[in-house]
């Protein structure tokens, strides 16, 4: 019986791993442009390759490095990649109902790798998700994500100063690349960003509040504000409905 269930976790593992191919060759870009970032914002080669081991979060990653280069505070920069990965208590939560029942300790380790890509991948599959499918799908993709991340440094050290200086600016043309598909597709993205580009800006011009406290503050009133004006448009909706 232990040999039977020893196969059929080492059959799971291999499914996970094989599912998560896809998913490590497109963090693999990625990861090599954070890495090669990283190392014009002034992080050691140890840090870059630390942050991915122990964040292991595409998007806080990049708005870290973000809020480093403008000197932001230690505080505003936990706050503000909690704010940003909230949803995942959703996805855990979501993925769990899903999930075959196991120690809890199984359970957090593997939850640490959950990423939106490898919650999509688990939550379509019609079978019951074992333990040892979320292990192997998670550990590729995160070994993808910790890899890249340093050799996209290695490959940033090689560069001539005057380049990995000017790499800065490929920052936020991450984030216009990020941003611009989701506007497309949602008008509420799009007042969502404009609000909170507002709010930032009458924060940082009146000196209200230091950067990060702005970008933290405006991001979050700026949400408030948005769900508000869902909440009582979609209110009208059903009062209309309903006469």
């Amino acid at each position: 019986m232990a040999e039977l269930a020893m196969n059929k976790t080492q059959s799971e593992f291999r499914k996970g791993f094989q599912s998560g191919v896809s998913i490590a060759i497109g963090y693999a870009p990625v990861a090599l442009t954070f890495g090669l970032l990283a190392k014009t914002t002034g992080l050691s080669f140890g840090e870059t390759v630390l942050m991915s081991l122990i964040v292991y979060a595409g998007a806080s990653q990049y708005i870290s490095l973000s809020l480093l280069t403008l000197g932001t505070g230690i505080f505003e920069i936990i706050l503000t990649t909690f704010i940003v990965n909230i949803r995942h208590f959703l996805m855990s939560a979501a993925l769990n109902e899903k999930c075959e029942e196991d120690q809890l300790v199984n359970k957090a380790v593997y939850s640490f790798g959950i990423t939106d890509e490898t919650f999509s991948v688990a939550a379509m599959r019609d079978d019951t998700v074992t333990t040892g499918y979320m292990f192997g799908l998670n550990l590729i993709s995160y070994m993808s994500w910790v890899i890249c991340s340093g050799i996209g440094f290695l490959l940033g050290a090689s560069l001539p100063q005057t380049l990995q200086e000017s790499m800065s600016i490929a920052l936020y043309a991450m984030f216009i690349g990020l941003l611009v598909p989701s506007m497309k597709k949602s008008v509420k993205v799009v007042c969502l960003a404009a609000l909170a580009a507002c709010f930032n800006t009458i924060f940082s011009l009146t000196n209200a509040l230091s950067t990060g406290w702005a970008i933290v503050i405006a991001t979050l009133l700026s949400a408030v504000i948005i769900e508000l004006m869902e909440g009582v448009k979609n209110k009208q909706r059903g009062s209309k409905g309903e006469k």
